[in-house]
């Protein structure tokens, strides 16, 4: 089989990049491993950049019920403080906002192969070799001129990518019912929740549930027994303001998602053999930031617009590196200081001394205006 150009994965960088190629007339094979739409780890916290994307990609979060999120509030063990954010935002589950990006990229002509998943992706002279196995066990593999990758945090075998510069993070994703006056006082708001060796992020999404997602040191993780429910349980012990919150919630998954290692910190600045890397796959900002999505649509925007330029994976890679580089740092400096406990308390004072330190922080790891495409 061959392919003009191969997207692996369906998420929302590589159906940034499929999207934007198609409407440009250009032939492309999109391979997605999941068969339905799923949940995904992840804060599903879009912002205001994220929001242009998508709506220049022909998607209005509004129109899909995306919740609005205007303040942030920052909770530790004994004090909560409130800020306005800079820009607008919203909340929309992951299952819903990759299927109807996937369902847009059918309409825009680009040939969509779920239930597909990629076993290599490797150069074969001017070639690449693409293997996949469908259902079934039915094995084969694609020819393609050219392969953006856009696998999210999960790495392709012979593909791996660096620790990033926060490393041992370990991520959770849980979905809860809130009662009524609970549900009602987080309206509107994105709430950081911090634990020890740790920190949490709250909000409703679409449907009215609350999206908890968290990251924790492994090692933490390992004291806890390994087990979600004595990290759930540590973390309402430690920040009281999320046990208020959840205090008679419900849970509605039967089981936390999880994903680990997470390379907090990586940003890569070259392009492997002229392999396009999306996504995650090509930068991973601290999750506190909200600017995941946000990077991940930029980047297979920005990556499809160069190709249909004709510049290359390598050019592609060192732009994205200058525009992404000084906010995954700073990102990364303000992540460590909000995980190791010493400097925690420093932090949390400064916060709620000066509210507007949590609106700042929120505009400097932000996608700079200027390189917003």
């Amino acid at each position: 089989m061959k392919a003009e150009i191969v997207i692996v994965g369906g998420g929302l960088a590589g159906s940034a990049a499929a999207i934007t190629l198609a409407e440009a007339g250009r032939k492309v094979m999109l391979l997605e491993r999941e068969s339905e739409p799923q949940h995904k780890v992840c804060g599903e916290f879009l912002s205001q950049e994220a929001v242009e994307s998508l709506r220049a990609l022909g998607v209005d979060p509004a129109e899909l019920g995306a919740k609005e999120i205007h303040s942030v509030r920052l909770a530790g063990a004994r004090s909560v403080t409130s800020a306005a954010l800079s820009f607008a935002a919203m909340s929309l589950t992951r299952r819903q906002l990759d299927e109807v990006l996937l369902q847009r990229a059918k309409q825009a002509g680009v040939h969509v192969c779920r239930g597909t998943r990629v076993t290599h992706v490797q150069r074969e002279g001017e070639l690449w070799s693409v293997g996949i196995e469908r259902a079934g066990a039915v094995k084969s593999s694609i020819e393609a001129k050219t392969v953006f990758l856009a696998t999210g945090k999960h790495d392709v075998a012979g593909l791996p990518r660096p620790a990033g510069k926060q490393r041992g993070m370990v991520g959770f994703k849980m979905y809860f019912q809130l009662r009524k006056e609970q549900a009602a006082q987080l309206e509107g708001n994105i709430e950081l929740l911090l634990f020890r060796e740790g920190l949490a992020g709250l909000q409703l999404v679409e449907d009215g549930s609350a999206n908890l997602g968290c990251i924790v040191q492994r090692e933490r993780l390992r004291q806890l027994g390994g087990r979600w429910e004595n990290l759930l349980q540590a973390m309402r012990q430690e920040c009281p303001h999320l046990a208020e919150r959840l205090a008679g919630s419900e849970v509605l998954l039967e089981r936390p998602l999880a994903v680990a290692p997470i390379p907090y910190g990586y940003v890569s600045e070259t392009a492997a053999d002229g392999l396009w890397a999306l996504g995650d796959q090509a930068a991973v900002i601290p999750s506190f930031t909200g600017d995941g999505m946000a990077i991940a649509l930029h980047s297979g925007r920005l990556a499809a617009t160069m190709y249909l330029a004709g510049s290359n994976a390598e050019g592609y890679q060192r732009r994205l590196h200058k525009q992404l580089a000084g906010q995954v740092g700073l990102a990364v400096t303000i992540a460590r200081g909000l995980v190791w406990q010493p400097s925690r308390s420093v932090m949390l004072a400064a916060a709620h001394a000066w509210p507007k330190l949590l609106t700042l922080v929120g505009r400097k790891t932000r996608i700079a205006e200027n390189v917003r495409l």
